[in-house]
């Protein structure tokens, strides 16, 4: 809990209302996105977890599917690679040849038990060394969010979704909460991102939110309407899935965001 106040605190004293980034910033971001999905813990960068058809890799824990495995989830592992590849990020043989192949291990069990083989070894390594990166990926995919999520909402819904949006963004942390629940929830716009034809992504979250405020109160206005979502969501999952057991979890991701938003006065430093 200290080393999360920590990060919060960076992050707030370097705090900007605009939509661009300082490579500060990103950092920090980078490091509570982390915090939320492996704790900080190196080991958990390589990822399979109970009930799901994917490893999750990356301080976003970035999905990656087997072969011959149905997509149902959005795969950005590979997303990630295209990226890095872009940048010129140098990476292991096997990862740059093929930045399209398939998850090499194809099932959990067989993923679990390659934990200290060569081959996991140097991906956890690669993706220790490339979080910076990693952060900024995670940025371009928010820059990306609301065109995508317009282009599948109806135009009658397009001003109310803008402005949702700008009330998270230009509040202090609000890119920090957007960038967490796109990487967390994606943006939505998935036909198969659906249970009995409702989604929990970012598109979700904007449409049903319903303040006017900028500030904390967006901030808690967001985080709750998510977690209403997400509620939503576990009513609605196959039982087999028991998505229960993850709603601890996800409150209290959603609840850092409100946690940061109560002290704007650190952002002065």
């Amino acid at each position: 809990m200290m080393a999360l106040c920590l990060l919060l605190s960076t992050l707030m004293a370097c705090s900007r209302q605009d939509a661009g980034l300082s490579t500060q910033e990103l950092a920090a971001i980078g490091r509570l996105i982390y915090h939320n999905e492996c704790n900080g813990e190196e080991a958990c960068l390589t990822a399979w977890n109970q009930g799901e058809e994917f490893a999750s890799l990356g301080i976003g824990h970035f999905i990656w599917y087997p072969a011959d495995t149905p997509r149902n989830f959005d795969e950005s592992f590979p997303a990630l690679l295209r990226f890095m590849h872009t940048a010129g990020v140098t990476m292991p043989a096997w990862l740059a040849t093929n930045p399209e192949a398939p998850c090499p291990w194809p099932s959990r069990q067989v993923f679990l038990k390659a934990q200290n083989s060569p081959k996991m070894i140097e991906l956890r390594l690669f993706l220790a060394r490339t979080m910076q990166k990693q952060a900024e990926f995670m940025a371009k995919r928010l820059e990306n969010a609301l065109p995508r999520i317009l282009a599948v909402a109806p135009a009658s819904r397009h001003e109310h979704i803008r402005r949702q949006f700008r009330r998270v963004a230009d509040s202090p942390m609000g890119m920090y909460a957007l960038m967490d629940y796109v990487n967390f929830k994606g943006e939505g716009v998935k036909a198969s991102e659906r249970y009995h034809g409702q989604g929990w992504g970012l598109l979700q979250v904007l449409e049903e939110m319903r303040g006017e405020n900028k500030g904390p109160p967006a901030i808690r206005d967001f985080a709750r309407t998510a977690r209403r979502i997400l509620v939503r969501r576990i009513r609605n999952s196959p039982p087999e899935r028991n998505e229960e057991r993850w709603l601890p979890g996800w409150t209290q991701r959603l609840q850092t965001y409100v946690e940061a938003s109560r002290h704007p006065e650190a952002a002065a430093g």
